[in-house]
């Protein structure tokens, strides 16, 4: 492997919580999708998501595929997503490529799609609508010395996995 794939999956790890590689790997064989498939449900060119994978590139810059990638990651680990009708995941995926960049509108979109009842979502939601993951990883990296419990939050919840926020919310406050 090289020094600059290395480096990259490094920053990949530090800002999305591990290499994207393993993430893409994980959505493509839930889902069932061909890489160009998911490129497409991202809002990434095909190339790009190669890229991304084999960690030539690091990061992803555009908000919007954040945004998607975690909805898209939600659906695939969703209770009973085995069971859904293979149309229905093809409605569901469409509806998460319409999801649109960092706007107002936009941010609206996304909010009246976060599921009730799911506060760590909707904060990874309000996040990454305002800021790209290189974004949240610099403003943490500001604050990290003086305060890291605040930095951390912006790490977990700007560029870390639903699950996870979702931990880290039960665990700061006691739920």
């Amino acid at each position: 492997m090289s020094d600059i794939v290395a480096r990259n999956r490094a920053l990949q790890a530090e800002w999305y919580g591990e290499p994207l590689g393993d993430r893409f790997r994980r959505l493509l064989d839930r889902l069932g999708l061909s890489q160009s498939g998911l490129a497409g449900v991202l809002g990434l060119s095909p190339p790009m998501l190669s890229q991304l994978m084999s960690g030539q590139r690091a990061k992803i810059s555009n908000p919007a595929v954040l945004n998607r990638l975690a909805a898209a990651e939600e659906l695939a680990a969703e209770p009973g997503f085995g069971d859904l009708p293979a149309g229905e995941v093809a409605a569901r995926l469409d509806r998460i490529r319409a999801e649109t960049a960092a706007t107002t509108p936009g941010l609206r979109a996304t909010a009246e799609r976060v599921p009730a009842g799911s506060p760590a979502r909707a904060l990874q939601a309000l996040l990454r609508a305002v800021a790209s993951a290189q974004e949240i990883e610099g403003a943490a990296a500001l604050i990290d010395t003086a305060y890291p419990e605040l930095a951390q939050v912006l790490r977990v919840y700007g560029n870390g996995r639903t699950a996870e926020a979702e931990e880290h919310l039960a665990r700061t406050l006691g739920a």
